[in-house]
């Protein structure tokens, strides 16, 4: 049974350490047009599912790694100029 998922969705888990966002959201975005095609089996559509899953887990831990970096740059550059200012 995992020989099938493993060819259906072409990777093992270990490669979600590895993956950038866009290597993960291209895949996703195979993964969702192999899945819209049908013709697969129920087993081989589970694991496509499972992978796209994992896939948006890994695209989700990106976005939400840049919207902590952007914040926190945004509220360092907001710290030297605005909040001073107003007790002089």
């Amino acid at each position: 049974m995992a020989k099938t998922d493993e060819k259906a969705d072409g990777r093992t888990g270990a490669s979600e350490t590895t993956l950038g966002y866009e290597q993960a959201r291209d895949e996703l975005v195979e993964v969702v047009r192999r899945l819209e095609a049908g013709g697969t089996s129920l087993e081989e559509s589970l694991a496509l599912w499972e992978r796209g899953e994992e896939l948006a887990t890994v695209c989700r831990r990106w976005l939400e790694g840049a919207r902590a970096r952007l914040d926190a740059a945004l509220a360092e550059s907001g710290d030297g100029g605005t909040e001073g200012d107003g007790e002089g």
